[in-house]
């Protein structure tokens, strides 16, 4: 009798290289690389990407501005304002007068980087870093600014980069997740926008590649622990059993979904023993919980997370995202700023530091920002030391370090106001190829067909940006 759900010759072909059981599909476990990847030698083997959610403002922290010092209150120009959308936030205000930063500026390094003087454990490393001054962004607001900084798209849905990464390179650790994902909240408690697990979600891409998120409290992994009774012995043979009824279920559907489900069950295995060990910092030595600041020793908080990244980094984790929030700083921004500052300064130069120490940083790409900026014109009331921003994706900042891009180098500028992108604009996506370039990966070439298209990270743009490059 026909089944409606019969397999045609096609499939059966295409699943007749299946056996039953658990190992049948270790190559799985180990996260295959596509054929073709990498397309050239990588200069980075894994990214630590300090995504600082919110939008830090450029004109405070990493772009300084000398020139609007003595402008305070005054209108920004038509000429420079342009067409510049506005959001909702600031819809009313009749003007939109300039605020200089209230901090200040130094020189750091042999290098001479003009760097805020609330991040001086980054103006320590200001010789390690690239300074992009040029990023430019299409969004305006954060779900999609974030979204687009995440997946190439403001539209949900698509693959993180994350996952990309781990599609294009596989894994290089079968017993840990080749995409790890660690949240910090400010010490503030203010997390001010939410994140959603899509951003680094598969998207489209089989699920197996998805962002693993660790918990800072409890179990790293939810429900990793056996329940009571339950020996590691006793779950090996549950899961080989599985396994075999799955396997048998994959030969008569085809569905690739199966064989994740097998996979990430045997990665799941795999983790009860590699994770506790990896989460357990407690035998790092007291100079390396000095580097990082007191905060390290508290789960949760960005240096914990931070210092957690680097132990990740010396187990050859493909794709480690560390998210921290409470940039959105529309007001108050002098009272919180700082507290975000103090929060990420000493860790994230710490990270620098001690990924080089270890001989690390030559082939680990760091990655320090958010989704957009902040604009030079107050958003409400208007204080020379009391002050909030608005969104701003016309232009902003962010800092790069190891994986091949050039030490102690700035790339790109704003205008005198830090509204628009005066030389050296870099895209979002020119910034993904750029990554996807420093691994090895031509962006062009890692795609995915789906609903009858082939998709890439970068969508149908992109340029590497030659000049950044080591």
């Amino acid at each position: 009798m026909h089944r409606p759900d019969a397999l045609s010759r096609r499939d059966l072909l295409a699943s007749a290289g299946y056996g039953i059981g658990a190992f049948a599909l270790q190559g799985l476990l180990a996260g295959q690389t596509a054929p073709t990847f990498p397309n050239f030698t990588p200069r980075a083997k894994r990214i630590i990407f300090l995504f600082q959610a919110g939008g830090p403002s450029h004109l405070d922290l990493l772009d300084h501005k000398p020139e609007i010092k003595d402008r305070f209150d005054q209108d920004i120009p038509p000429s420079v304002f342009g067409t510049q959308r506005i959001t909702g936030m600031v819809a009313q205000q009749d003007r939109f007068p300039v605020v200089p930063s209230m901090y200040g500026f130094s020189q750091y390094g042999k290098s001479g980087q003009w760097l805020s003087d609330r991040l001086p454990f980054t103006g320590g490393i200001a010789d390690e870093i690239c300074v992009v001054r040029s990023m430019f962004t299409e969004a305006i607001n954060h779900d999609p600014a974030i979204t687009f900084f995440q997946t190439g798209s403001q539209l949900p849905g698509r693959p993180s980069m994350g996952s990309w990464i781990h599609y294009g390179l596989g894994s290089e650790n079968a017993n840990l997740p080749a995409f790890v994902v660690l949240n910090s909240l400010p010490s503030n408690g203010q997390p001010d926008q939410g994140l959603l697990s899509r951003l680094w979600g598969s998207g489209f891409l089989p699920s197996r590649y998805q962002g693993v998120q660790f918990r800072s409290t409890g179990d790293p992994v939810l429900h990793l622990s056996n329940p009571p009774g339950i020996s590691r012995e006793m779950r090996r043979g549950q899961l080989d059993a599985l396994a075999a009824l799955n396997t048998g279920t994959h030969e008569r559907v085809g569905d690739p979904e199966i064989e994740t489900r097998i996979a990430q069950y045997e990665m799941a295995f795999r983790m009860q023993a590699s994770v506790p060990e990896l989460a357990d910092t407690s035998k790092e030595p007291e100079h390396v919980y000095k580097l990082y600041g007191e905060e390290s020793r508290k789960p949760g908080t960005f240096a914990a997370n931070c210092l957690l990244a680097r132990r990740l980094a010396e187990r050859n984790v493909r794709f480690i995202q560390l998210y921290h929030r409470g940039w959105d700083h529309h007001g108050g921004l002098t009272e919180k700023l700082p507290v975000l500052a103090r929060d990420t300064d000493q860790s994230s130069a710490a990270l620098v530091q001690d990924l080089k120490q270890r001989g690390l940083l030559d082939d680990t790409l760091v990655i320090w920002g958010g989704e957009f900026g902040r604009t030079p014109y107050a958003q409400g009331p208007v204080k020379k030391d009391s002050y909030g921003r608005d969104h701003h994706g016309r232009v902003f900042s962010l800092w790069m370090a190891g994986g091949g891009v050039k030490r102690g180098y700035s790339h790109g500028r704003s205008d005198d106001y830090g509204f628009n992108v005066a030389e050296g604009g870099v895209h979002v996506h020119d910034l993904q190829a750029t990554i996807l370039h420093l691994m090895g990966i031509d962006h062009l070439k890692l795609t995915y067909l789906f609903q009858g298209r082939q998709f890439r990270l970068t969508d149908v743009a992109g340029n590497v940006v030659r000049e950044i490059l080591a």
